[in-house]
């Protein structure tokens, strides 16, 4: 779901991976829907490829996403621009174990930043996540003992 979503180092918002060229792609942004090429010298990553510290290991961001969605029925989250006590409160709400001193506080407004962007441009659907978990849970039903066919 967040493989073709990206953020570009120095550029505002986010950008959805339209299509690639030899050294490029074109990005358009989710902000103002202007495309343009985006080139290897830009720091481009996708979001599918982050992930939050926590006091056990790392967290993707997308079962971050998936926490504030619960949390907030699938509707915006908190303003990004609240003060750093409201959003480091919040945070810890979503994830209680996140290790403070490796996610700062501009993580955490760039997180909720991004799932409001997200949740806006209705872009943020976790039922490809859910199919897989239930067509591998069908899987194991069909074959209980994981025996060969």
């Amino acid at each position: 779901m967040l493989k073709d979503i990206l953020s570009i180092s120095g550029q505002p918002g986010l950008f959805k991976m339209v299509s690639k060229g030899s050294n490029n792609v074109i990005v358009e942004s989710l902000l103002n829907g202007k495309r343009f090429p985006a080139f290897s010298s830009n720091k481009i990553i996708s979001l599918e490829d982050i992930a939050i510290f926590t006091d056990q290991g790392e967290v993707p961001l997308e079962k971050v996403f998936k926490k504030i969605a619960e949390k907030e029925d699938f509707k915006k989250s908190i303003d990004h621009k609240s003060s750093p006590d409201v959003l480091k409160n919040y945070f810890h709400e979503i994830l209680p174990d996140f290790d403070e001193e490796r996610v700062y506080v501009s993580d955490i407004k760039k997180v909720i930043q991004w799932y409001n962007l997200l949740i806006e441009k209705e872009m943020l659907s976790f039922e490809d996540e859910e199919a897989e978990a239930d067509n591998a849970e069908k899987a194991e039903d069909d074959n209980p003992k994981g025996e060969e066919e």
